[in-house]
């Protein structure tokens, strides 16, 4: 730990949440198997959610940049989740839009890691906990319900007007929280997150998800910057905080 982050270093810790709170992988292939069952398409759920995914950032790049003006993820997963279909041959032409929307929403139904909720809890005795991701303010809401997350708060995306990595996703996210960015923390199991959350002044810590892609992950395996604090899962990240 370094030595500026003590229990009393900070007043907020939130979380990336898809792959370090929520494990996106396994509940998106499960949605995508239901999906491929009920209308008898020939597909790898496994590779479907992967590629999926893959065109998330390509997404939010366009916004970043100022190409095209915000929309929340709902509507970026929608677009992605058309162009993965039709990259991997699969017709959805003949498939209901309520049935392609409730397939997009596999986003809001994913369940957490076993350690997070736990870990969590123990948090939220003596810290403000909350999400920072690029979810928006509904999903990440129907998440929580769904997977039992015990936030205090969530600011999502659709409320900062930015997507991480933009310094703005992390200093607008401290500002509703009336908190200078040192006085807050952000776990993520990605460095790139971490980086710009530094970068931002934000505190940092890095917890491992090596799961997260699958058993062919390579990304992430173990922390690649000097971050605040190093943890094996959020229940460890909270012993380091608290118990020093």
């Amino acid at each position: 730990m370094s030595p500026d982050a003590s229990p009393r270093s900070v007043d907020a810790v939130l979380f990336d949440t898809f792959g370090t709170v929520v494990d996106w992988r396994s509940g998106v292939a499960a949605a995508v198997a239901e999906f491929a069952q009920q209308h008898g398409f020939d597909a790898d759920p496994g590779e479907f959610a992967l590629r999926w995914r893959a065109r998330y950032q390509p997404a939010m790049r366009a916004v970043r940049l100022g190409e095209r003006e915000f929309v929340d993820l709902d509507v970026l997963h929608r677009e992605n989740l058309l162009a993965t279909a039709e990259e991997l041959g699969i017709a959805l032409d003949r498939v209901d839009d309520a049935e392609i929307d409730r397939l997009n929403r596999a986003w809001h139904r994913l369940d957490a890691w076993p350690d997070a909720i736990a870990g969590l809890t123990r948090l939220k005795r003596h810290f403000i906990i909350g999400p920072l991701s690029n979810g928006h303010t509904a999903l990440l809401t129907n998440m929580a319900k769904h997977a039992g997350l015990p936030w205090d708060v969530i600011i999502g995306s659709d409320l900062t007007r930015a997507y991480k990595p933009d310094p703005e996703a992390y200093l607008r996210t401290a500002a509703i929280l009336d908190l200078p960015p040192e006085r807050v923390m952000l776990c993520a199991a990605h460095d790139e997150d971490l980086a710009a959350a530094q970068r931002a002044g934000l505190r940092t810590a890095f917890i491992p998800r090596p799961q997260e892609h699958g058993p062919a992950q390579r990304a992430d395996p173990e922390p690649g910057g000097s971050w605040d604090v190093v943890a094996r899962d959020v229940p460890d990240l909270a012993a380091r905080l608290l118990d020093g």
